[in-house]
């Protein structure tokens, strides 16, 4: 890690209308955008391409993936040669018949791909139906090298889980992306949106702030119904509240969105601040990795857990 490097990332948070290549041309104009903004690494919300299709279950919706590489990557890759960037793009991959993936590609700025991440947590709530669509992805937790600096993707309902995050940082990440579709259920916004937003926002600050690196939440914004096509979900929908944010090693959001509108963020990554907080605050330093073996276990009985005498197992 050179300590005085710095480089920029751009965050797109963008509305997505009902046309695949309507959304796609879209996040085109926001990279271009982006760069010309002063971007080396930009980052599009998760599952780019469509609104959020996984509000209802149903077959025919599984036509929307493709494989990887494929005609996304191909042209977002002559796209990152073209404007010399670095692109995390998030695609709903069909790795073969009845096997499909939530996956984020991590495009270096000669086009090649640097990085595949398969989602890891998939969540199964009303209108968030991931389960039906999405394999848990088989590629791990992993950081990876662009030509600006060592990124990490992860994807979401990922980023509730602080183990994700640290076994990226582990790996040298210097930025965690989180490309995200996440909103409020419209009959629980007045009693529960601004606390909904506050955890979202709060967890993965705690991410940036307990592994020393930056965090970046990338999510869509606007009311979305599922329509892709055409083909759309009866119901209120999901509003998809925005609120992308970039916060540095300590916690503190240095950019943000609104809740309401399309908008590009631009952050500056600098090794200097990740040295200087890590010194002062040598959270992995002081790591006990000899007393955390039983994190793999799903839950630790409070009642076997205990030997007869007393002692912890």
């Amino acid at each position: 890690m050179a300590i005085g490097r710095k480089y920029k990332i751009g965050l797109v948070q963008m509305r997505m209308g009902a046309s695949v290549e309507g959304n796609f041309a879209s996040a085109v104009r926001h990279i271009r955008e982006a760069a010309r903004m002063g971007a080396n690494i930009v980052c599009l919300p998760e599952l780019f391409n469509a609104q959020y299709f996984c509000q209802r279950e149903d077959l025919r919706l599984f036509d929307l993936a493709e494989v990887i590489p494929g005609p996304s990557t191909k042209a977002l890759s002559a796209l990152a040669r073209e404007l010399r960037v670095a692109i995390v793009a998030s695609l709903f991959e069909r790795r073969a018949p009845g096997l499909y993936h939530n996956t984020a590609v991590t495009l270096n700025a000669d086009g090649a791909i640097a990085g595949i991440y398969r989602k890891m947590h998939i969540p199964d709530d009303p209108l968030y139906y991931e389960k039906y669509y999405f394999t848990p992805g088989d590629l791990g937790f992993q950081a990876v090298d662009t030509s600006f600096g060592r990124v990490g993707t992860l994807v979401c309902w990922d980023q509730w889980y602080p183990e994700g995050a640290r076994l990226t940082a582990l790996q040298g990440a210097e930025v965690l992306f989180y490309p995200t579709a996440i909103g409020w259920h419209p009959a629980e916004k007045d009693e529960f949106g601004a606390a909904q937003y506050d955890a979202w926002q709060t967890i993965q600050r705690a991410h940036a702030i307990a592994n020393g690196v930056y965090v970046a939440g990338v999510n869509r914004v606007g009311l979305e119904h599922g329509d892709v096509e055409g083909n759309r979900v009866d119901g209120v929908g999901l509003e998809f509240w925005g609120g992308s944010f970039l916060a540095d090693p300590f916690g503190r959001i240095i950019a943000k969105a609104s809740l309401d509108a399309e908008d590009i963020l631009l952050g500056e990554i600098d090794m200097q601040l990740i040295e200087e907080t890590r010194r002062n605050w040598p959270f992995l330093r002081d790591r006990r990795i000899d007393a955390y073996a039983p994190i793999t276990s799903r839950f630790l009985d409070p009642v076997s857990a205990w030997t007869q005498d007393g002692d912890l197992k």
